[in-house]
């Protein structure tokens, strides 16, 4: 005997629909890497070798100035940024200061920086939340990071790296540009590049390796032309605008200055 079917009345369905069963949403699947791991742990090699310490461009004196030094460089060069932090932070390297100066004199030490006006305001936003929900102190999660105005999961990715020491993965447009260029992390947008590149980067290359491939983009794979006579991993390089497979001579560089 056939069972009769059970009409679902709209009751129902609601009822389903409020009691949080929906299904979790599908994780995208991870595209095929074109590098062995082997190779992949050869190319972090070779770059551990040439930076053995590595640092980020972006000058600071403590992770409140970093915080700030970050929200600022977007649509910004860290060199630009540098050069109107360097008397900013000298009369305001923390929260309550900034709020003391205020933002019509932040406006006016950062104003040869892109987007000024709504940075400043971002800056005296991000300090009085800093002072009213985390006693003046910068947080350490990501979570309470990108509750700060101006803060987003880039932003967020560098303080926790660079302020306090954990492995992350902060996909700016030359991580984004050598992902997909050298189809180590293929994706459309920087989230997609991140989630690649943090399960594809051999855990013990992990903590530098945002650093690595921002100084590689920077310097030699460049975004107009990348240099691939100057490239230490150009053997293993899958890259389809490769002009050499010959690596060159791998050496450790002269130390950042800052």
């Amino acid at each position: 005997m056939t069972k009769p079917k059970t009409k679902i009345t709209p009751a129902a369905k609601s009822a389903n629909s409020k009691s949080g069963t929906k299904p979790s949403p599908k994780r995208k699947p991870m595209p095929r890497s074109p590098y062995t791991k082997e190779e992949i742990k050869e190319m972090f090699r070779r770059f551990s070798i040439q930076r053995p310490e590595p640092k980020g461009e972006l000058e600071h004196v403590n992770p409140y100035t970093l915080v700030v030094a970050v929200a600022l460089s977007a649509q910004a060069t860290d060199a630009g940024v540098n050069k109107a932090t360097r008397a900013l932070f000298a009369v305001a390297d923390t929260p309550q200061k900034m709020l003391d100066l205020g933002e019509d004199k932040v406006r006016e030490y950062i104003k040869t920086i892109g987007l000024y006006r709504n940075k400043a305001k971002n800056v005296i936003a991000l300090s009085q939340k800093l002072i009213d929900d985390f006693d003046g102190v910068v947080p350490e999660t990501r979570e309470e990071l990108i509750t700060l105005p101006g803060v987003g999961r880039k932003t967020a990715n560098v303080v926790q790296s660079m302020a306090f020491g954990i492995p992350t993965m902060a996909v700016d447009t030359h991580v984004f540009r050598i992902g997909n260029r050298l189809r180590l992390a293929p994706g459309k947008t920087p989230d997609d590049v991140e989630d690649i590149l943090m399960k594809r980067i051999p855990e013990e290359y992990l903590y530098h390796a945002h650093h690595w491939l921002i100084l590689h983009g920077r310097y030699c794979c460049k975004a107009r032309k990348p240099e691939c006579d100057k490239c230490v991993i150009a053997d293993i390089c899958k890259s389809k605008e490769k002009t050499c497979d010959i690596p060159a001579a791998l050496v450790e560089l002269p130390a950042q200055p800052f």
